[in-house]
């Protein structure tokens, strides 16, 4: 016999990943994402190209088992346009509720129906691969490999992005140091300096100490590489045209007379872009199955756009029979950014729309347990209680809700976990059903595609509906009307309220002929508020706008909303503590 099966509660390891086990001749073996993903066999990526339509010749190999994707493939003859489909959850917790492996698994479960799918899906960035996230390639039996490859450095387009913004700001303070020509107003520097590491310490620094050969003294500080704006530009950019343009735009400050000052002031531009040439090809990997997966830039989900590139997209688009996407945290995050900001550069439109869920999910929203990652779910929690399921709906519909005000028809993906009661699951169909939507219980984490093929029938019956996709604002409407309409009708606020700062960085922003850009709102994601103890679907609220930033390069202005912070720390515990190598050299302790 050898059948795979959750591990027990007991076995579930901080409350934030799983063991599965088999049984081999009646002996458990327990085994560990990362041990399922190293016993994995790699099919030759020639043939997972082939498979999903695209011409090998685009391929660029980089190392086993990974490949470079040419940009040619953007060119070549198209056999017809992919269904598009978004997968986005409900309100997360913080232990996140499998985005990733239900896209994994339902391209897997593609596979099973003789339909050609594609995964398009964001790199993981360091900085919480060695905190307390971990990796994101996916859990159990629905996961990207080589998974240590795609949680570690990849193809290095992390580095390029941090060397490529780095470069930047060295050229702004040595354009400082040699006499400041372009009469920058050091107080509205907004450039600061990124690194992929969780690192608090290095929020605000001071820069130039020294004698007056060590630079010009500033404070200044450290984001995490994922929010740096270059990474939403390689994530939006549509060519090495248009990614060569939209570094130019980048505006780092404003000179003494409210002007914008932009890379390509400081001649900065060219020499960013061949930083990030090789970065603006596509990565081609595979999921355990076999199905191709493109992994491409890594844009935060709280504090950026939270999705994969639009180059992946368009290419992967022309090629298979489905596309399947994820958005970063629920879907007032990243599903919003890709309907209104990713959508809007791609010219793609989605097909249908994935809101997974989960039990835990819907419980922690009633506000009656608490979840805290890195540790065990409370007892009390896992108890069979269909009652606290439905005390936390208001979320599921609220964010059912913006798939539908986007023109998107949802399924709905129950993502199966230790602790769940069937009961409960029924719960959660019973209310999708009610509120005229299907929803499907999936167990891809242990039965891969297998395990996601009802919802993939699901879904493939949302694309035959036809899609009515709309986006939430036309590109006229002022920036303040769009923050407005955004947290009016996707976060269900009363209003917006901009700080001083804000207005007059508005007023900036007005001023140098910006009012058209898109909107990137940067707020908790463990709330559809900006306020992460507001549980549910809070209403009687408003949105404060701390900073309202030019991300003009990117093409969307860049509203921080409550305190956010763009580098985060790392815990008490963090994962960097348990990653190490074995006596044969393996990584042990990544998740």
């Amino acid at each position: 016999m050898n059948e795979r099966i959750f591990a027990s509660v007991e076995e579930i390891l901080g409350g934030n990943f799983f063991f599965t086990f088999i049984y081999e001749n009646g002996i458990k073996i327990v085994l560990s994402d990362l041990e399922i993903a190293q016993h994995a066999t790699c099919q030759p990526l020639w043939s997972v190209a082939a498979s999903m339509g695209l011409d090998p010749q685009f391929l660029e190999p980089y190392g086993a088992n990974v490949a470079k994707v040419s940009l040619d493939a953007l060119e070549a003859p198209m056999r017809k346009r992919a269904a598009y489909v978004l997968v986005s959850a409900v309100t997360p917790t913080p232990l996140g509720e499998g985005k990733t492996t239900t896209s994994v698994g339902l391209a897997q479960a593609m596979g099973h129906l003789g339909i050609k799918a594609t995964v398009a899906l964001r790199q993981p960035s360091l900085g919480p691969t060695f905190g307390i996230k971990g990796g994101a390639a996916g859990g159990g039996y629905s996961q990207i490999i080589p998974m240590e490859r795609l949680n570690l450095h990849l193809t290095g387009d992390f580095h390029a992005v941090t060397a490529a913004h780095n470069m930047l700001a060295a050229l702004l303070d040595n354009h400082l140091y040699h006499g400041n020509e372009l009469d920058i107003d050091m107080e509205t520097i907004s450039w600061r300096r990124v690194l992929d590491i969780n690192d608090r310490s290095l929020r605000s620094i001071t820069i130039g100490q020294g004698d007056a050969q060590d630079g010009i003294e500033r404070t200044s500080g450290f984001d995490i590489t994922a929010a740096s704006e270059v990474m939403a530009i390689l994530a939006l950019a549509t060519s090495l045209e248009d990614l060569r343009a939209r570094l130019g735009r980048i505006v780092v400050a404003y000179n003494t007379k409210g002007k914008a000052v932009t890379a390509e002031d400081l001649e900065g531009a060219g020499a960013m872009a061949v930083l990030l040439k090789e970065a603006l090809m596509p990565n081609l990997l595979q999921t355990l199955e076999g199905s191709p997966a493109m992994i491409h830039a890594g844009p935060f989900g709280n504090i950026a756009t939270g999705n994969s590139s639009v180059i992946a997209d368009l290419i992967a688009t022309r090629t298979a029979d489905v596309v399947i996407t994820e958005a970063g945290f629920g879907a007032d995050m990243g599903a919003e950014r890709f309907f209104n900001i990713k959508c809007r550069v791609s010219g793609l439109a989605p097909d249908a729309g994935v809101l997974v869920v989960t039990v835990r999910a819907l419980k922690a929203h009633s506000g009656r347990f608490k979840v805290v990652a890195g540790k065990p779910l409370p007892p009390e929690m896992l108890v069979e209680s269909p009652d606290d399921v439905l005390a936390g709906a208001a979320n599921l519909l609220a964010h059912l809700a913006i798939l539908e005000r986007h023109g998107v028809h949802p399924v709905v993906a129950i993502n199966a976990f230790p602790g769940d009661h069937e009961s409960e699951h029924q719960a959660i169909i019973d209310l999708v059903h009610s509120a005229d939507a299907e929803a499907v219980v999936a167990t891809h984490f242990v039965n891969g595609g297998e395990g996601a093929v009802q919802l993939a029938q699901a879904v493939m019956r949302a694309v035959a509906k036809g899609s009515k996709f709309t986006m939430l604002y036309e590109d006229a409407l002022p920036i303040r009307d769009k923050l407005t309409k955004i947290a009016t009708e996707i976060y269900g606020a009363d209003g917006i309220e901009l700080s001083e700062a804000a207005e007059q960085q508005l007023e900036r922003l007005v001023a140098n002929g910006l009012d058209h850009l898109s909107v990137c709102i940067a707020k908790t994601h463990l709330s559809i508020s900006s306020d992460a103890k507001l549980l549910g679907a809070p209403r009687g609220w408003t949105l404060p706008v701390r900073e309202i930033r030019a991300s003009a390069g990117a093409g969307f202005a860049y509203a921080i909303c409550g305190t956010m912070r763009t580098m985060p720390g790392l815990g008490a515990s963090p994962a960097a503590h348990r990653i190490d190598l074995d006596h044969k050299g393996q990584i042990v302790g990544l998740s």
